[in-house]
């Protein structure tokens, strides 16, 4: 595999992680995944593995955390896979997994790993701190 499509494919997950976690536009969500999208790890309890499992997480995320951003710590890159590391942030402003809004900055860490196939994101694996996040909403206890 070229250096060029190396790049590439590290360009095409930052741009799908900032256009819909960082803009909240949902509709990259049909620009960057493919249609038979499978997520190996949704991203909360009980969303669904494909396409929509993402734009779920988005729109919830942004919904509850208007200002939800994320900043990619390093993007790995070899052959068809891009692994990204990241921490995303934002101001709890409404309701999320059940907790009131606190006002309070909320952060979560992770990593990504993302298969990619001609100029469409196919596969996802993902190990997110779920449970420092669920520390900050006060639903478990430290």
């Amino acid at each position: 595999m070229t250096t060029d499509r190396i790049t590439g494919n590290k360009d095409l997950v930052n741009n799908f992680i900032q256009d819909l976690f960082s803009k909240g536009d949902l509709a990259a969500v049909d620009r960057y995944l493919h249609p038979k999208f499978v997520s190996h790890d949704p991203p909360f309890p009980g969303a669904p593995g494909g396409p929509e499992g993402m734009r779920l997480a988005a729109a919830t995320f942004r919904r509850a955390l208007p200002d939800w951003h994320s900043d990619v710590g390093a993007l790995i890159a070899e052959g068809d896979l891009v692994a990204e590391l990241f921490t995303a942030s934002g101001t709890h402003r409404a309701e999320l997994m059940g907790a009131s809004p606190s006002g309070k900055t909320l952060t979560l860490r992770g990593v990504n790993i993302f298969r990619i196939d001609g100029d469409k994101i196919v596969e996802r694996w993902g190990c997110l701190d779920q449970l420092g996040l669920l520390r900050q909403l006060g639903l478990i206890k430290p």
